[in-house]
């Protein structure tokens, strides 16, 4: 399951959002900060659905914006060149990075 990955495209007017993350992470709840807080992991915002590495590079080369989560999601998207080490943080401690395509018009 570990190398499983799901995502969902989320469209908002001319927005195209691909949220990704590494399947096992789905339904865990991630630290953030000292006080306690957590955010949940829900197939809600990424999805369901088991993806192959080329679809979900194929949906990342359409995004408008993308939220990646775990490990082999990165990896993919670092491969792919659409994030580089210094773009990649963390969030409760799994690799994490928001991508946003910016318009020059």
């Amino acid at each position: 399951m570990s190398d499983e990955i799901v995502m969902r495209v989320h469209r908002v007017r001319a927005e195209v959002v691909v949220a990704a993350c590494d399947a096992d992470l789905i339904g865990r709840e991630l630290p953030v900060g000292t006080n306690g807080r957590t955010v949940p992991v829900t197939s809600y915002f990424y999805g369901e659905r088991k993806v192959t590495e080329e679809e979900l590079v194929w949906a990342l080369h359409r995004a408008t914006t993308a939220n990646l989560l775990g490990p082999r999601v990165l990896a993919i998207a670092q491969e792919a060149g659409f994030v580089g080490p210094s773009g990649i943080g963390t969030l409760g401690g799994v690799p994490h990075a928001e991508i946003f395509a910016m318009s020059t018009e």
